[in-house]
């Protein structure tokens, strides 16, 4: 599966390719500011949680699957006192930001 779906945010956006460029930009600048406050272990564990389901629903809005679903283990996990498998999302997030280099 591509990082971004781009027949999705081609939907999302009603084939408007400005917008779309548009929500990726975002979309990277809420990944490079997100994943490290998710990570911060002086954040509490619900407040980390909710940032994972910020970035999930974001990642759902463009077609990051990937982001999403690792984004969805993390809060779970964070949400039931587990612990938060970070490399996942990681990984996620960096191919979906090197995807979003390449538009």
């Amino acid at each position: 599966m591509p990082p971004i779906d781009h027949d999705h945010l081609t939907r999302q956006t009603f084939g408007d390719a400005e917008l779309a460029r548009e929500l990726l930009m975002l979309f990277a600048g809420q990944c490079h500011r997100l994943l490290p406050e998710i990570g911060d272990p002086a954040r509490t564990r619900a407040e980390r949680a909710d940032l994972a389901h910020t970035l999930k629903g974001s990642a759902l809005g463009i077609g990051a699957v990937s982001v999403a679903a690792a984004s969805a283990m993390v809060e779970d996990a964070l949400r039931s006192d587990g612990d938060p498998a970070l490399a996942p999302l990681a990984g996620a997030v960096a191919a979906a930001l090197r995807a979003i280099a390449e538009v």
